[in-house]
Formats: C-alpha cells, sequence, structure tokens
C-alpha cells in the first residue's frame, strides 16, 4: 500500500479503506425555504357555516310610480325619453312604452332605479296588458320579449337549391301587442291637451339646473 492509502488520524496512520467501512454517509436534508407569497386568507377551520342563499324576490314599487305615471328614462339606449307607465312584471321591472308612433320607445322593460317619477299621468283603465310577461315558459325557455334567432342558411349542391334564412328580430306576437297597446294609449293620450307634444320632448338639464331641486 502507498501512502496515498492511508489517513492521519489523531497522529496515527489508518488505511483508508477501513476509515471509508466504518463511516455512515446520510444525504444532507435540504431545507425548506420560505415561500416568496404569502396567501391572504389563511386555511378553512371548518368553523364556518354554510348559509342557504334565500330566494330573491321581487322589488318593491316605488309609491310615486303607479299605472299610468309618466317617467323619464335615465340610462340606456333611450335615455331622457318620456315613457308611460303600464305595470310591473314578474321579475320586478317596469313595462313602458313611448307610445311608440309618438316618440320611437317600443314596450321596453326598464329598472325603477334608472328612472324619475314625475306627477303627469295618463289614464290607462282601458288597457289590457295581461298577455305581456317577462316569466320564461316552462317547456321553451322563452317569454314575451324573447327574441327571434337568426337562423344559418342552408345551400345545397345545385344551384338553386337554397333556403332563405330567418333574420334574428322582434316575433309577430310582439309587434302585433305594440301595435295593440299603442292604440290604446294613443287614445288616452290625446284626451290630455298637450300631452303628446311633451312625450315626444327629451327632458335634459342646462348649466345652473340640479334635479335634486325640481319637482317634477
Amino acid at each position: 500500500m502507498l501512502y496515498r492509502d492511508f489517513f492521519r488520524m489523531d497522529g496515527v496512520l489508518v488505511p483508508r479503506q477501513v476509515l471509508v467501512d466504518n463511516m455512515h454517509f446520510s444525504r444532507p436534508i435540504q431545507q425548506q425555504r420560505a415561500p416568496k407569497w404569502y396567501p391572504t386568507e389563511g386555511p378553512a377551520t371548518g368553523l364556518t357555516k354554510t348559509i342557504e342563499k334565500k330566494p330573491q324576490g321581487v322589488a318593491k314599487l316605488r309609491k310615486s310610480i303607479t299605472p299610468g305615471t309618466v317617467l323619464i328614462l335615465l340610462a340606456g339606449r333611450f335615455k331622457g325619453k318620456r315613457v308611460v307607465f303600464l305595470k310591473q312584471l314578474e321579475s320586478g321591472l317596469l313595462l313602458v312604452t313611448g307610445p311608440f308612433k309618438i316618440n320611437g320607445v317600443p314596450l321596453r322593460r326598464v329598472n325603477q332605479a334608472y328612472v324619475i317619477a314625475t306627477s303627469t299621468k295618463v289614464d290607462i283603465a282601458g288597457i289590457d296588458t295581461t298577455g305581456i310577461s317577462d316569466k320564461p315558459d316552462e317547456k321553451t325557455k322563452r317569454h314575451f320579449f324573447s327574441r327571434v334567432v337568426a337562423e344559418q342558411k342552408e345551400e345545397g349542391e345545385g344551384e338553386f337549391v337554397s333556403t332563405e334564412a330567418k333574420k334574428s328580430g322582434l316575433t309577430e306576437e310582439r309587434k302585433a301587442m305594440q301595435v295593440k297597446v299603442d292604440e290604446s294609449v294613443i287614445a288616452a293620450v290625446e284626451k290630455t291637451p298637450m300631452m303628446k307634444d311633451y312625450l315626444k320632448s327629451r327632458f335634459s338639464l342646462e348649466k345652473g339646473q340640479f334635479p335634486h331641486l325640481m319637482k317634477f
């Protein structure tokens, strides 16, 4: 054995092979580093209770809004238009109309949070709106305000074999109801002088005017 095969331990030469056999090698334990990001919420402890959500009820109608009240729309496509309130639907939304022939506002659903109720009223006692509802049908899952879904045009192999595509838009039922309701509302509007011009005009504010100081 050569000198390099020995290892000096405490002044005594010990063969390197003997030293290797008596040593117990153990793999170093890697220390886990602290995470760079910490969760904003701690783990669930099991003490929280599951709360069942109650079904959302219908919004209570404001006292200032009654059938025939003229409302001012504050949002949406017809913002600033004056409309006539007809009734509250099953969903809690308001059913209103311009009428369409007077100011271009059709039968429409609006949220009462985005309207201003005025003191002007129209007598709509004889108007029938029983066929208007936004409650979906159990079978078809459609209601009065559901639109017609467009169908793709189908073309055959032949040059003349084709079917016309159905265009999206309003249903025939809704168009017929619009004409029926408009006739009754317009007849009631014409009984009051200048009411037609009032519904045609658009509401707007000028400099120095504050809506919370106005009386509508």
